[in-house]
């Protein structure tokens, strides 16, 4: 890595993380903050002109959210390391912040050393989650019992799964969507869809069909 300080960009709605992060890193000289924006689509217009080397991202912003601003800056802009910063800690938003191509993801409540380090990490090219989604993540998959959800629900889509497994842990249409960087409607659509091929009426039947097929666990 050359000696140049990394340059850091800021997608955070509230201002009072955006200054935060400023302070924090007028203490350091290897990180200089080059940009920040409080939705979206600015940070996606941003990013993408100004090419930083690594992002701070929130999840939840107006307008699109992180994690589909994400997808649409790694798909024209990949070199770019991502870290999702975020209240949330549910399974479902680690594991879309996977998908979408983040390279990190630490909570909010995060000290200021893990939060530098994880900018630092990021910058050479590691992926680095937090240690409090690492644990998440470990007992995650030591819950898992080696299900395989796509053999017991072949009838599925990848993106039917996806919304079966957030609508198991009780997120509402409008969450789904938002949480997955979609439209109502198309949500609503393949939310019929389930139904339709699981050959169920009601959003519990789904549901209860849904964890015998190790989803929402």
């Amino acid at each position: 890595m050359s000696n140049q300080p990394i340059r850091l960009f800021v997608a955070d709605d509230h201002t009072l993380f955006r200054e935060g992060v400023r302070a924090l890193l007028s203490a350091t000289t290897d990180i200089a903050c080059v940009g920040e924006a409080a939705t979206g689509e600015e940070a996606v217009r941003q990013i993408i002109a100004s090419q930083p080397d690594v992002v701070l991202m929130d999840i939840n912003m107006p307008g699109i959210n992180g994690i589909e601003a994400t997808r649409r800056i790694l798909r024209d802009y990949a070199d770019v390391g991502i870290i999702m910063v975020t209240m949330l800690e549910d399974d479902a938003s680690i594991f879309a912040a996977m998908r979408a191509g983040a390279r990190g993801y630490v909570l909010k409540g995060a000290n200021h050393q893990e939060l530098l380090q994880s900018i630092r990490a990021v910058a050479q090219g590691q992926v680095l989650f937090g240690a409090a989604i690492a644990t998440r993540m470990t007992q995650f998959f030591a819950k898992a019992q080696g299900i395989d959800t796509e053999q017991s629900l072949p009838e599925l889509s990848e993106r039917e799964r996806e919304i079966l497994e957030l609508m198991s842990h009780h997120y509402t249409n409008p969450e789904i969507a938002q949480q997955l960087g979609i439209g109502d409607k198309t949500i609503r659509n393949h939310v019929s869809n389930i139904f339709n091929k699981l050959q169920v009426a009601t959003r519990a039947q789904a549901i209860d069909k849904a964890r015998q097929a190790g989803l929402g666990k």
